[in-house]
């Protein structure tokens, strides 16, 4: 996909003005907002890894919390307050 963001210089102008209308062109393209949204993007696993890791979690909770229930593990206190 190619996008021209192409500005000319006025009359009269100065380099920063252009710049700026320059950066707003391309904002208005919307490149940079996809090339972002792209840049974390994780593929989409299939239902049966998603399955597998389900299972795997439910596993992992049953586990602990029999080891709870019999006191070799400490219950976890739940979070309050969390700010940034």
């Amino acid at each position: 996909m190619t996008v021209n963001a192409e500005v000319t210089k006025n009359d009269g102008e100065t380099t920063i003005n252009l710049i700026r209308r320059f950066s707003k062109r391309v904002q208005g393209t919307g490149l940079i907002q996809s090339t972002r949204g792209r840049r974390y993007h994780a593929r989409i696993k299939s239902r049966e890894v998603q399955k597998k890791h389900t299972l795997k979690v439910l596993k992992r909770r049953l586990e602990v919390t029999e080891l709870i229930k019999l006191g070799k593990m400490p219950e976890k206190k739940p979070r309050t307050g969390y700010r940034r």
